[in-house]
């Protein structure tokens, strides 16, 4: 592998290594009732910091791809089938499973028909298939009219089908229909999956946007000229969308095409950041805590799902001891919301350590 693409693939990895640990910091408060706002999604229209993680993912899956894709041209279109396949249908396993753990309720297995199908990996591998079957099979000059027909497209359906309102949206009726409330997301105050199937559509866009990007650099070179003119089309597409937003309102829930724009204006900025300071400058020694975490995504995510369970689980004095440790440490000695930070950011620190130790040893878990 040549010096170039090792620093690639370092940025790629720093990137997602901040975006894991961004991830299992929103995800792990003491308590969600004294979160710091910009630590929470939107309640519904609007943009928080947390908004990004999801979709930043993806865009890293897409950038990731860039690299992979041409390697599966080169082995046919059967390796490709096989390997694309057998990768999605893992992951949105994974996912499944982890919303079914620990499996057995009241001495008896947990009905299948009260386990919820989408959620974070799911959506992830569906992306990451339908993203890899485009690309495969589509010319690489029809990638942006693809993805603005499928903006476009989505956009229509949520008018025609429904309103943009929690109860009222095309999302929620189309999950209703396929599956039921009982298989829904239900932390909403109703049935409604924020990664439902329908909304599934548009962020196969941030993985083609990845993809783009990755393919950009790959033919550019990393220079100031491709730094600016990754920076020159991030700050174009924030400013599209919130233009869009005057008609198709800024919604990670409901994943429309305003949100997809705006999350893919903020990491082709990240990106090209990175670039110029990993790559072209090479200022890395704060980077490698990133970089460990970017190296095993997808291993120390459900790590971090599954401990948060065992924690929600293990009762200490009539109490999960993820509530008594928050409780009896954090918020009693440094206030509930500052607490409730620190909560998080330890338990992320636990599992950057699970990180360290994979890297150190040079075990990297890929499926």
């Amino acid at each position: 592998m040549s010096n170039t693409l090792k620093a690639r693939y370092l940025s790629l990895d720093v990137l997602r290594g901040l975006d894991v640990a961004l991830m299992i910091v929103v995800n792990t408060p003491g308590s969600w009732s004294t979160t710091y706002s910009p630590l929470l999604h939107a309640d519904w229209h609007g943009f928080t910091l947390t908004d990004l993680v999801f979709p930043t993912f993806l865009f890293v899956v897409g950038n990731a791809m860039s690299f992979a894709i041409p390697k599966y041209m080169e082995k046919g279109t059967s390796y490709f089938i096989q390997k694309a396949f057998k990768r999605a249908i893992l992951i949105f396993l994974i996912g499944f499973l982890l919303y079914w753990f620990p499996f057995f309720q009241d001495g008896a297995l947990k009905p299948f028909s009260e386990t919820r199908i989408f959620g974070v990996l799911q959506r992830i591998a569906l992306c990451y298939l339908f993203g890899a079957l485009i690309l495969f099979f589509c010319k690489s000059k029809r990638l942006l009219l693809i993805s603005i027909l499928i903006l476009l497209l989505y956009d229509v359906v949520l008018l025609l089908f429904g309103n943009l309102t929690l109860s009222g949206n095309a999302v929620l009726q189309l999950d209703l229909w396929l599956m039921g409330e009982k298989h829904m997301y239900g932390g909403e105050g109703i049935a409604f999956d924020p990664e439902g199937l329908l909304s599934t559509l548009p962020a196969i866009v941030n993985v083609l946007a990845g993809y783009m990007a990755g393919r950009f650099l790959q033919q550019k070179g990393q220079n100031f000229e491709t730094v600016a003119k990754l920076m020159l089309v991030g700050a174009v597409l924030i400013t599209t969308a919130f233009a869009w937003d005057l008609w198709m309102p800024i919604n990670k829930k409901l994943w429309t095409s305003s949100f997809v724009l705006l999350t893919t204006g903020i990491d082709l900025m990240l990106i090209a950041v990175l670039v110029y300071v990993l790559d072209m400058r090479s200022i890395t020694r704060w980077a490698y805590p990133f970089e460990a975490f970017g190296k095993n995504p997808l291993f120390i995510y459900v790590l971090s799902i599954l401990l948060v369970n065992v924690l929600l689980l293990v009762q200490v004095n009539g109490q999960s001891v993820y509530s008594w440790l928050y409780q009896n440490v954090f918020s009693n000695t440094f206030g509930p919301y500052l607490g409730s930070f620190l909560f998080a950011v330890s338990y992320t620190t636990i599992c950057w350590l699970v990180a360290y130790i994979m890297d150190k040893k040079k075990v990297y878990v890929k499926v």
